[in-house]
């Protein structure tokens, strides 16, 4: 019988990676939601492979693609909760008009 590959793994890779760019992008909420996906499909992907462990090859990658999942979640959680304290603090305004200003200051020098 031919090995298989798991079907989740290869999209579970990208979401996983994809949250680290939206973990930066959208002050962590939108890794929380990538990374979550991903954990939920590596999750489907191992109750496959424990049902006939010898009829796929690529459980490797599975557990690779948990390891980013995981990692982007926790950087994307410790980043939400983080401006969800600035937020709360107000903090997070004073740190968004000295951006604005910061961008300005760029634009008017080139």
């Amino acid at each position: 019988m031919e090995k298989q590959k798991l079907p989740n793994v290869t999209i579970s890779l990208v979401l996983g990676i994809l949250s680290f760019i939206a973990c930066c992008c959208t002050s962590g909420f939108g890794g929380v939601v990538l990374s979550g996906i991903a954990l939920f499909l590596t999750k489907k992907d191992e109750k496959t492979y424990a049902e006939n462990p010898d009829g796929y090859d690529n459980f490797s990658q599975l557990k690779t693609a948990k390891i980013i999942a995981i990692i982007g979640l926790v950087l994307s959680a410790l980043v939400s909760i983080y401006v969800i304290y600035l937020m709360s603090t107000g903090q997070y305004s004073e740190m968004m008009e000295e951006w604005q200003k910061m961008a300005e200051e760029m634009q008017a020098n080139q």
